[in-house]
Order: structure tokens, then sequence, then C-alpha cells
């Protein structure tokens, strides 16, 4: 091991991520060890609206930064580096906070990182700018990330002994995807959505059966006491693709109420949840059997689905591959996986640019 891979194995990494309605912070030690990681969510914020108002979430961002910052900072025994955080904010609460003491010898920050795509743009500024203040001030380098890259670490953040390569689902409100990750920063895009993503479809659906905001875990809840045979909703194959469609899903749903209102709404929720999770769960495999894959990964916030994680780890178990199911906490939005993809970023490419904004609609493998 050279030196600089000597060094660059213990660096300790901050990250924020502001891409859309959490405001989180994390340390990270060597790309695997988190030592704190602090969420402070807006879905009570959101939820009269029926969804994230970006205005709104950008203000809260503001708000809840300095706080959530200073809570990650001293659950890792860091106080700033020198420059102690002061300061209140107001809303949702943020969960997380101190853990053991460090060692006085660890309590450093060796780089910043933030994310800077895909997300809502006022609502990355906050992070961007944050993070580049107190990289500046710290005199230590500032990493960009990519949201959805980082969503690649979620297990491997939890499973350090994850054997690569391996098929990640990456499945959100904004995404659905299926990535071949080789090794860290070694990844190809097998499949998309050409339209809607499963979680926007969750989300949709949730909204028309009257159901709530978010919609991912309101359906879930519903349809736990629903039949899942009720409705045979059709089923976006895309034969000889590893993409996804679930667009057509969503408008069958609504042709379907419309004609027969008297359906239990407990009955749609769970025949449209086998829909989506059918075809999730079906490519994956698919998708896995093609790449040569040694096993299966889910990320994103749709990957705290409880039929889906059933489904998902019963299929591999049936195919003997290892399914990965990272906690729910790690499938949403955090800033843990951004501390990870962050270090790789680091020891691959060097301090992102002083100059590097946000990019609303990065996609996954951007340039920087």
């Amino acid at each position: 091991m050279t030196a600089r891979a000597a060094e660059q194995s213990k660096a300790r990494i901050l990250a924020i991520e502001t891409s859309c309605d959490e405001t989180a912070a994390a340390v990270v030690d060597g790309g695997l060890r988190v030592i704190s990681s602090v969420v402070s969510s807006q879905v009570d914020l959101h939820a009269r609206y029926g969804g994230v108002v970006p205005e709104l979430a950008s203000r809260a961002h503001i708000e809840q930064i300095v706080p959530v910052v200073t809570l990650a900072l001293e659950g890792a025994g860091l106080d700033g580096a020198g420059h102690p955080l002061t300061g209140q904010g107001v809303g949702g609460p943020p969960t997380g906070g101190p853990g053991p003491p460090e060692p006085a010898e660890t309590r450093r920050i060796d780089a910043v990182a933030a994310t800077v795509g895909p997300g809502l743009v006022g609502a990355l500024l906050v992070g961007i700018s944050f993070a580049k203040a107190l990289a500046m001030g710290w005199e230590v380098p500032f990493v960009a990330v990519n949201h959805l890259e980082g969503h690649l670490y979620a297990s491997l953040l939890e499973d350090p002994g994850l054997e690569l390569p391996v098929v990640v689902l990456l499945v959100s409100g904004g995404h659905t995807m299926l990535i071949r990750m080789d090794a860290p920063g070694d990844y190809r895009v097998l499949g998309r959505t050409r339209d809607d993503a499963a979680g926007e479809a969750f989300d949709k659906v949730a909204r028309y059966l009257g159901l709530g905001y978010p919609g991912g875990p309101a359906i879930d809840r519903v349809a736990a006491s629903g039949d899942p045979g009720t409705v045979k909703f059709p089923r976006a194959w895309l034969d000889g693709s590893a993409d996804f469609s679930f667009s057509g899903l969503k408008t069958a749903v609504v042709n379907q109420v419309t004609a027969e209102p008297a359906l239990a709404t407990a009955d749609v929720a769970a025949s449209f949840q086998e829909a989506v999770v059918d075809v999730l769960v079906h490519k994956t495999l698919a998708a896995a059997a093609e790449a040569g894959a040694g096993g299966i990964c889910l990320a994103g916030g749709v990957g705290a689905n409880s039929l889906l994680r059933e489904r998902l780890r019963a299929a591999g178990a049936a195919a003997g591959l290892p399914v990965y199911l990272p906690s729910r906490a790690m499938c949403t939005d955090n800033a843990a996986m951004i501390a990870a993809a962050a270090y790789h970023r680091l020891g691959r490419d060097g301090p992102s640019s002083w100059g590097t904004g946000a990019t609303p609609g990065m996609g996954l493998g951007s340039p920087r």
C-alpha cells in the first residue's frame, strides 16, 4: 500500500445530503465505518400538499442544516475542527445524534462532501454552499457526489464483506434502475424506467385512492389487509429489455376503480403493489443472470417496501444468489451513503472544483 493509499484509507468525511426533503449529515471513516448519521425529515411539512413543494423544501433545509450538521459532528466527538457551529432550527426534529466519544487523535475532518444532483435545485444549493463553506474554512477538500451513485453504497456500508460484482435494483420516487456494479466507481446501467418511476407510481396511486403522502408507506400499510389477487393489473414486461414502465399500470388502477367503485381500497392497493413488485423482482433476477452477477442489492426509498424485500429475498434464494437488503433507514435518503461515495471519488479523482454547482437533472455516470 502506497503512502497516499494508506492515508486515504483513514479518510474521515463529513457529508451533507439535501437533494429533496431530508436534511442529512453524516461522518464516515474510510468509506465504510459510520461514526454518526443524522436525518431531519420534512414529511409532515409536505404531507398536506400531497407531495414535495420545492420552495418549502429549500427553506426547511436552510433552517435545519446547522443543527443537523452540528449533531453529526457532535456524534463523532467533533466540534467542527475548531469552528463550532451554533444555531437553532425549526420543524421536524433530527433523528440520530451522539455516539461513543472518539479518541482525541481521530477528531478531525479530512474532506467535506455534498450531493450536487440530481434533485431540487434550490435544495441542492443549500447543501452545496454549506459544504463548501465548511471545507474552505477548515482548509480540506470539497467532494461533489451524485445522489444516485450514493445509493449504490448503502448495502456496502452495512455489509462490508459484500462480494462484487452485484446487480443493484435502485428504486425510488424519481428513479427505477438496474445497475451492474463491478467495483466502487465501476458500474454500468442495465435498464431504467421509460416513464414513471416505481415510487412515483406509488405516490400517484396512493393520492388517487385517498391514502395520503408519502404513498409508498401508505400503500404498504393498507395492502397488508388486502387481497392481491382481486384485480389482475397489467405488467409491462418489455420483453428483451431490462427497462421498466409503470405509467400504464397507474392508468389501469384509475380505470379499474372508475369501472368498479365498490372495490375495497385495501384490495386495490394490494393488487397494485403485487403488480409493481412482480415486475421489479422478475427483471432484477433476469438482469443478474444476464450480467453474471454474484449477488443482488436493493437501494432507494422503495427498497423499504415489505413485499419487495420479502419477494426479492425469496427469489434470490431460489436462484442461489445472495440478496443484500440494507436497513430501511439506509434505503431512504441519508448522508452516510454520500460520504461513502465521496470517499471513493476522492481517492480516484481527487477534490472537486470549487466551481462545481448543482445539476438537478444529473444522471448516473454524469461528469462532475
